[in-house]
């Protein structure tokens, strides 16, 4: 199957090289690789160029951008950016950071995974970050979802959900609309990935109420919302968040902000989320 790769980049001087590296390495070649520069001002853009120059597959696209890292939005315009500039046609599609490190054979096994289950339409790894000189699991999300930092989708099921929302929550909006719409979404826990940078450190203050309008443009509800709310503040061991995720939801709701889906989506959303929230209890 022909894959395409897009990182979005911004600001990536020290660890592009590694991302590159790492998948130039693969035992299984993805055919193109797209790296946005973000408007970085280091020197992202020269390597990016200077890796550009020795292999084909690799393209530089350069994007102007604010700086303010506000989760979702920025980084999804510049993937949607990149995947206007890809030439070539393509089975299945990344969506990945540019400060990982991919084991070599992590290319092949996705191929195999979606050559040996054609309902599936989501597929990843996990990201492990380096801790006390050991790495470990980067524990932010259940292990059924696949982390934003590596994505990988069937052209079919990336079509048939609309591409990436521009919102905080969209890595986990795409996993819900590709089973609304029919498709299995696996990660793998053999496929482990070394994130360099922790999630979520160069988020801007902007950003703090953005998880809470996310449940809002999901349709989660209340009720929902406090659950989420309150599990993801425990993941990071922070009651504040937990008051923010509610305020960023009051203030949407205030604000009567647009969905981001459906009623009808929202309803299978909803559905489905009770239904994962009774199987951990009972």
């Amino acid at each position: 199957m022909r894959i395409a790769v897009i990182i979005p980049a911004y600001n990536e001087a020290d660890l592009i090289a590694k991302t590159l590296d790492s998948l130039l390495a693969q035992s299984y070649k993805a055919e193109s690789i797209i790296v946005v520069d973000d408007g970085s001002t280091d020197e992202t853009p020269k390597i990016i160029a200077s890796y550009a120059e020795k292999h084909l597959e690799i393209q530089l696209v350069e994007k102007n951008s604010e700086a303010a890292h506000l989760p979702g939005s920025k980084v999804v315009q510049a993937f949607n950016y990149g995947l206007k500039h890809l030439k070539s046609d393509y089975d299945l599609l990344c969506k990945f950071d540019a400060d990982l490190i991919f084991p070599a054979d992590y290319l092949k096994t996705v191929n195999q995974a979606f050559e040996q289950n054609s309902e599936l339409g989501m597929y990843g790894g996990f990201c492990y970050v380096e801790r006390n000189g050991s790495w470990e699991l980067e524990n932010l999300t259940n292990k059924d979802h696949i982390r934003g930092a590596l994505k990988c989708y069937r052209k079919a099921c990336f079509e048939a959900i609309g591409g990436l929302k521009t919102a905080m929550g969209w890595d986990t909006l795409d996993e819900l609309l590709a089973q609304y719409h029919g498709w299995e979404v696996a990660t793998n826990t053999s496929l482990q990935v070394k994130h360099l940078k922790p999630t979520g450190h160069t988020y801007s203050a902007k950003a703090k109420y953005k998880q809470g309008e996310a449940f809002y443009g999901m349709r989660y509800g209340f009720l929902l919302t406090g659950i989420a709310s309150a599990k993801l503040a425990m993941r990071k061991r922070s009651f504040k968040l937990f008051k923010e995720y509610l305020a960023g939801y009051f203030k949407a709701q205030k604000k009567h902000l647009p969905f981001l889906v459906t009623k009808e989506e929202g309803a299978f959303i909803r559905k489905l989320r009770w239904k994962k929230i009774r199987e951990k209890l009972f």
